[in-house]
């Protein structure tokens, strides 16, 4: 059985009783976001003859210009939401930082669940999110 699994597995068995599992956890996330520009229908409007031909309309196409967007959320909404500086490279230490200001926004938004400390991160695992060094900074926390 895939390890990831059994640990859902067991978090399903422990908190059998407790109808409010989902409220208890915080799922996070990146994400790409590209930048566009849409110019309104006013913008994109041309004089033409009466007899000429329409304009053609470009397609859609992806932006060159991207950013990367870090959200973690719970049952009741957005709980942090950054972008990602171009300066910056999501690596482990880049997302001890961000964990640092997520420990920090639940303590002002959820300030029982910080108390108690009664949450479960949920996160994929990249390699910045199940390095060694976040582990043990995650175990502290």
């Amino acid at each position: 059985m895939d390890e990831r699994v059994a640990a859902c597995q067991d978090l399903l068995n422990v908190n059998n009783d407790d109808k409010n599992l989902l409220d208890k956890v915080i799922t996070g996330d990146e994400c790409w976001c590209f930048a566009h520009d849409p110019e309104t229908k006013r913008q994109s409007s041309e004089w033409v003859g009466e007899h000429s031909p329409r304009p053609k309309k470009l397609r859609f196409q992806k932006s060159k210009v991207k950013t990367m967007l870090t959200v973690f959320f719970d049952s009741q909404g957005i709980v942090q939401e950054e972008f990602v500086q171009e300066v910056f490279s999501v690596n482990a230490e880049y997302y001890k930082g961000v964990l640092g200001r997520l420990t920090s926004r639940i303590r002002r938004v959820h300030p029982a669940l910080y108390r108690t400390r009664e949450f479960s991160l949920l996160h994929d695992k990249a390699p910045a999110h199940s390095a060694a060094n976040i582990r043990q900074f995650l175990a502290q926390k």
